[in-house]
């Protein structure tokens, strides 16, 4: 099977920017360099979208949202279930309120960005020109999350371009 032939990276970006006012390249393409609100924009744009590419820096600065936002909600919990803990017949502590809470909260978000989060790591291996279906390799504990971090640190692959899909913008 023979793919369509595109520009190269560089050529692309240039054509990427003359499309919409102020330099950003459509969401079909990867955005090199982009800034943390431009990679969180483009997160939930391109929620469900696993074509394409996406570039370190749109993966990396979901990654640290997406750690930030976690942090803030375990601190959430563990504060939230100091704050009314009690301590039952057989000795055990029982967390206050404010655990069930947070608990439902980190719940929903899980759930709002798992998918999202999953076709943005499907676009980063397409970017260093590797099948999307090896995000399954997350299924090996450890071992897998750990080679997938590794494959996302990976600088992007020109060939890689054989993933895009422009459309006519």
């Amino acid at each position: 099977m023979s793919y369509p032939q595109y520009p190269n990276q560089q050529q692309q970006q240039q054509q990427a920017t003359s499309y919409q006012p102020g330099g950003e390249p459509p969401l079909w393409a990867p955005y090199y360099g982009a800034t943390l609100p431009i990679a969180a924009k483009r997160f939930f744009k391109k929620y469900a979208t696993f074509s394409g590419r996406a570039s370190r820096s749109e993966y990396w600065w979901w990654a640290l949202i997406g750690f930030a936002v976690s942090v803030v909600l375990n601190i959430i919990m563990q504060v939230g279930g100091a704050a009314g803990a009690t301590v039952a017949a057989n000795g055990s502590t029982v967390p206050g309120p404010g655990f069930l809470v947070g608990s439902i909260i980190a719940f929903v978000w899980g759930l709002a960005v798992l998918v999202p989060s999953l076709a943005l790591l499907v676009r980063r291996l397409h970017d260093v020109n590797i099948s999307g279906w090896l995000v399954l390799i997350i299924l090996v504990p450890f071992l897998g999350a750990l080679a997938l971090v590794v494959i996302a640190i990976l600088p992007s692959n020109p060939a890689g371009q054989r993933f895009d899909q422009p459309t006519g913008h």
